[in-house]
């Protein structure tokens, strides 16, 4: 190769390199603006706000529920625990039903919203890991980088995304929720939220919640961020985490 080409070649392959660490999405912080008590009993796995209650779901074997909860009081207004068997996932609203699912036992619950009575079950292969829903489909994570979009009539696979910051590949995608038309993330064993493009599964913003609950107020190493709901009445975000003893509204904050 002559050294006018070698030049060339190291040019473009700088430019690359360059343009590559440019597309790295740009990182929020936060500010509290309101909080409210959560049970430290609760090992959150699905969250949701509607109506004026949040929908929490809980997992471990032997302690899984779904429960609609007073915000002021943090107290549940109503439960129901799944059997011993199943280890509680991602729970989302769909009509006047509420969707959830399992982790690793690939059997899924259709709720009556209103009394919590379980109307039907469905079947699907892999992990049950967060859900949430756009008008018009459900979108489902496993702990990879990828999200699922679903039929809500029978929970099978329309298509998915792969998510990425820039090039890198982003997984561990947990609990989630669809805002302003992005699915916001939880990236377990993470303090950030990743705000993804439905579309192609582009990370648009970080959000940095570092130091919002202190390390000295988590009951162990599985106490992580793990609960985002949405309050799209009042444009409100809240967050919380498994076994965490606060439920935190935030607004995001934009960097300088």
């Amino acid at each position: 190769m002559s050294f006018r080409k070698t030049l060339i070649f190291k040019i473009v392959l700088a430019a690359c390199i360059l343009t590559a660490s440019t597309f790295a999405a740009p990182i929020y912080t936060y500010k509290v603006i309101a909080k409210y008590p959560h049970s430290t009993e609760s090992y959150t796995e699905g969250f949701f706000f509607l109506n004026g209650l949040f929908y929490e779901s809980t997992g471990l074997n032997g302690r899984s529920a779904i429960m609609a909860i007073q915000p002021e009081t943090g107290k549940p207004l109503q439960q129901f625990d799944l059997p011993e068997k199943y280890f509680g996932e991602g729970i989302v609203d769909w009509g006047p039903n509420i969707v959830g699912w399992t982790w690793q036992t690939h059997i899924g619950f259709v709720y009556d919203r209103f009394s919590f009575r379980v109307l039907s079950s469905f079947h699907y292969d892999g992990e049950g890991w967060g859900i949430t829903r756009t008008d018009k489909e459900l979108i489902t994570s496993n702990g990879t980088a990828i999200l699922t979009f679903r039929d809500p009539a029978n929970f099978k696979e329309t298509h998915h995304i792969t998510v990425k910051d820039g090039a890198k590949i982003i997984d561990q995608l947990n609990e989630l929720e669809y805002i302003h038309g992005e699915i916001y993330a939880n990236i377990w064993h993470s303090d950030r939220i990743a705000r993804i493009s439905p579309k192609d599964g582009h990370i648009i913003a970080w959000i940095d919640l570092t130091g919002l609950l202190p390390d000295d107020q988590r009951i162990n190493a599985e106490s992580v961020l793990n609960g985002i709901a949405y309050d799209a009445k009042r444009d409100r975000i809240f967050v919380t985490g498994k076994q965490w003893p606060t439920i935190f509204e935030i607004k995001p904050i934009p960097p300088h």
